[in-house]
């Protein structure tokens, strides 16, 4: 399997690009972001752009690819509506565009969070941007397309996020880990859980096209 990954130096995208390079089942690994990873192996190749809005210089190297991990994403802390939507759906919406050029048969899995608004009319603005981005990525004519919704994700094997107060809550939380894990199955997992779940389902496919934590974790 070839993959291409969006994100893989935030904290989520890292875990995937771990599982990626420790699975056998995959081939390649192309990473596209506007910072390098710091990782070397014989099967990532980063394409490294300052503005992901316009991939055509890269178009020929995203080709012959089974799946897209779409990791990429900001915290809408801060930010009007309008800022966020172009940061969320509008870089997302373009990046698919591009793939269903050069790579129309993949299947493409977008990261998504927990109480996110399909409806799209509902209070929190990152829930309606998010949901409106979900909606569009399932009505694309990918091969497949799935959205997966985490609740709380522990990073693990020396992830960090790049967000220092994450870090400094993660630090609290992880000792927890089993605690809460077996209290609240539903709602937290981990970054390798999750880089695992995301291979299985471009591999196997799954029967819901929106996947929470649960799904991730039996997954």
């Amino acid at each position: 399997m070839n993959v291409v990954l969006f994100g893989a130096t935030g904290m989520i995208g890292q875990g995937v690009l771990r599982e990626c390079l420790r699975d056998r089942g995959v081939g390649r690994v192309v990473t596209v972001g506007r910072r390098p990873t710091g990782r070397n192996h014989a099967k990532l190749t980063e394409l490294v752009r300052p503005d992901l809005a316009t991939l055509t210089p890269v178009e020929k190297q995203l080709t012959g690819l089974d799946a897209c991990f779409f990791c990429l994403g900001v915290s809408a802390l801060g930010m009007k509506e309008e800022q966020y939507a172009r940061v969320t759906y509008d870089l997302t919406i373009g990046v698919a565009k591009t793939l269903l050029r050069t790579s129309p048969d993949l299947t493409f899995i977008y990261v998504s969070g927990q109480g996110t608004d399909s409806s799209e009319r509902g209070r929190a603005m990152w829930a309606r941007v998010k949901g409106r981005t979900e909606n569009a990525l399932l009505s694309m004519p990918f091969k497949a397309a799935y959205m997966f919704r985490p609740g709380a994700v522990i990073p693990l094997h020396g992830i960090r996020s790049s967000t220092r107060w994450y870090n400094a809550m993660y630090a609290v939380i992880k000792p927890l880990y089993p605690i809460v894990r077996r209290l609240a199955p539903t709602m937290i997992t981990t970054t390798e859980q999750l880089g695992r779940a995301m291979l299985a389902v471009a591999r196997n496919g799954y029967a819901r096209h929106v996947l929470e934590t649960a799904d991730i974790n039996r997954l």
